[in-house]
């Protein structure tokens, strides 16, 4: 478990014991308001009617006396008995609401029984009601069994002078009513309220680990990822999180997809160097050879010097083929609208010229090329750089011109598909394998049936891909029946306006 799991955890916590102890201090006001109210209501129920049918028959038949005798005796109830001066019996304190409610129930149409006016029989009258309590409600067995022993004992006093049983050391007697059944829990009991609150906490302790956990674990994973990162380790692994679908898991999804980019960039970067390395030893080798023929063979200087000229005119192209591509990889050629050496190109003039120049280079083999173009897209434009357009274009015409036969025709197609401009480049020459076509356009890559038959560095395709989606094109190729290979590049076209 990291600091992060921990730092979630205690806030999740705190945040979840804060609105437990909130939401359970605002019930706990509640009750305790209800429980307040509920103080200074008059009981009705059944034992509540018994007791003061009891507490009236003492009060007549023994007067004042008998009655604080009686009410001395119970344990479990408070009957009040409030005189005419508003004095309660016993001398506590009667809240004046209850004494009102009293009143008033004893002047309803149907009098409770549970309220009593009753005149004893010393001629004292007194108002007899019981309050609502919870402890009694909660024990009406034990109340009833209080007021039979009650009655039992203040009942020869207030009938009379007379031995009456012994008041102490004898366990009152167990009537019908209490016989086998002990108190019960007291509902204010601290236990009813603690064990709630401690199962809020508790729960909300889990809640706080599992959401915790559910934070920490990607997060984990993903810090995992990053020290792997950064010691070469570029394998995506993130996936193995498993299956979920947040933000945290579309933030590691998004690390693997950037370190595979970075693997396939580095892998790419590698083999270039491996290529360029190889593409320049063969005319190193060839520089190197012609020079020591030169000094041992003074007479054949002049052969050996153009032997180093062609030499190095094959190796400056091959450096300015790699700058190109190395900047077009880069970004730092920027073509399309919106940039400030971007112009509006006619495709049908910068197509036909290409091709006029392949014809002259082509002749020598007894080769044709065809030029189809569209009416419509007599007068159609690209916005980009024309210097990087025709040399795109150019790439892939000399290529097959390069890889036809001899006396073979090649066919270049310039026509509209929907908003974009096509032009389309069909030879005839030995093609490439299926699995080979969205290879063609890696650089230096070659073809197995073409490795030794051409000359070039297969930096052509490359450089074409990247004009054309620096254009916001698209550039593809296709096996032709029959033979042969058709390349097409797809350009938006500009419109008018």
């Amino acid at each position: 478990m990291g600091r992060l799991f921990w730092k979630f955890f205690l806030c999740i916590m705190l945040a979840q014991v804060t609105a437990t102890i909130g939401i359970g201090g605002t019930f706990w006001l509640k009750n305790r308001a209800a429980q307040q109210e509920r103080a200074l209501d008059i009981d009705t129920s059944p034992p509540a009617q018994m007791i003061i049918e009891a507490a009236s028959a003492t009060v007549e038949a023994g007067g004042s006396q008998a009655l604080r005798q009686f009410l001395g005796k119970l344990e479990r109830m408070r009957v009040f008995a409030v005189d005419a001066k508003g004095q309660e019996l016993m001398g506590r304190a009667v809240h004046p609401a209850m004494l009102a409610k009293a009143r008033a129930m004893l002047q309803q149409s149907q009098a409770h029984p549970v309220v009593r006016d009753v005149a004893g029989s010393d001629g004292k009258r007194y108002l007899l009601f019981l309050p609502s309590s919870e402890r009694f409600r909660n024990a009406e067995a034990g109340a009833a069994r209080d007021t039979l022993n009650a009655v039992t004992l203040s009942g020869p006093r207030a009938m009379g002078p007379g031995p009456r049983p012994s008041e102490a050391g004898a366990p009152p007697p167990r009537g019908e009513f209490g016989r086998g059944m002990p108190p019960g829990p007291r509902m204010d009991s601290p236990y009813r309220t603690f064990i709630p609150l401690a199962a809020a906490i508790a729960a909300s302790l889990l809640f706080a680990f599992l959401l915790a956990w559910y934070f920490a674990r990607p997060i984990r994973d993903l810090r995992q990822a990053f020290e792997a990162a950064s010691h070469g380790n570029l394998a995506p692994r993130f996936h193995a999180s498993g299956k979920r679908g947040d933000e945290l898991t579309d933030l590691g999804r998004d690390f693997d997809r950037m370190t595979g980019r970075l693997r396939s960039l580095m892998d790419s970067q590698r083999r270039l160097l491996h290529d360029v390395s190889h593409e320049l030893r063969s005319p190193l080798a060839r520089l190197q050879a012609a020079i020591g023929l030169a000094h041992q063979q003074p007479e054949k200087m002049a052969a050996s010097m153009q032997r180093i000229e062609r030499e190095s005119e094959r190796m400056d192209k091959l450096i300015g083929e790699l700058l190109t591509l190395s900047r077009l990889e880069a970004g730092a050629v920027q073509a399309g609208a919106g940039h400030a050496h971007s112009e509006d190109v006619g495709i049908a003039d910068l197509v036909h010229d290409i091709v006029d120049d392949a014809r002259y280079e082509a002749r020598a083999r007894l080769m044709g090329i065809d030029l189809a173009v569209d009416a419509a897209m007599a007068d159609a434009s690209v916005t980009g750089q024309p210097e990087l357009l025709a040399r795109a274009v150019e790439n892939v015409v000399r290529n097959a011109v390069k890889h036809s036969p001899d006396g073979g025709t090649v066919d270049v197609e310039l026509s509209r598909q929907h908003d974009c401009l096509r032009i389309a480049v069909l030879d005839r020459g030995p093609g490439v394998a299926s699995a080979d076509l969205a290879r063609i356009f890696e650089p230096f890559f070659r073809a197995a049936n073409t490795q030794h038959s051409t000359d070039g560095h297969g930096l052509g395709l490359a450089i074409t891909q990247h004009v054309i989606n620096a254009h916001g094109g698209h550039i593809g190729a296709s096996l032709r029946s029959g033979g042969g290979l058709c390349v097409e590049m797809l350009l938006p076209v500009k419109t008018p306006g």
